[in-house]
């Protein structure tokens, strides 16, 4: 089970992506369509697609959930280390605190608390 002490802060996130782990972005596509982490490598499997699709993730890579608050990232990372992953991170503050950051996202920078 995914603990405070395995989780990220957006700027470990940041480090740790520009040093090769994977972000697996957990919302629907359509709203990593409206608005996406601009970040070396991202995928978008959605947390409800994540229990039938979880066996395509790379198991040799440092994976880090991400989602638009930190709820679903977090959902996420405890199913994937239940089936076993050890190298996932859920990363805390999802998109929203990555944005006030300054980090680069893709897509609309206007969004709302209403998710």
């Amino acid at each position: 089970m995914s603990t405070p002490e395995s989780s990220f802060c957006t700027t470990q996130v940041r480090a740790q992506s520009e040093q090769g782990a994977l972000l697996v972005d957990v919302r629907e596509p359509a709203d990593v369509a409206a608005l996406a982490f601009d970040a070396p490598e991202v995928i978008n499997l959605s947390l409800s697609e994540l229990a039938q699709r979880w066996q395509e993730l790379p198991k040799n890579r440092e994976l880090v959930t991400v989602c638009f608050n930190g709820d679903q990232s977090q959902q996420a990372a405890e199913f994937l280390q239940a089936q076993g992953l050890t190298n996932v991170h859920p990363m805390r503050g999802g998109i929203l605190l990555w944005m006030q950051k300054g980090y680069p996202v893709l897509g609309k920078r206007h969004t709302t608390l209403e998710k």
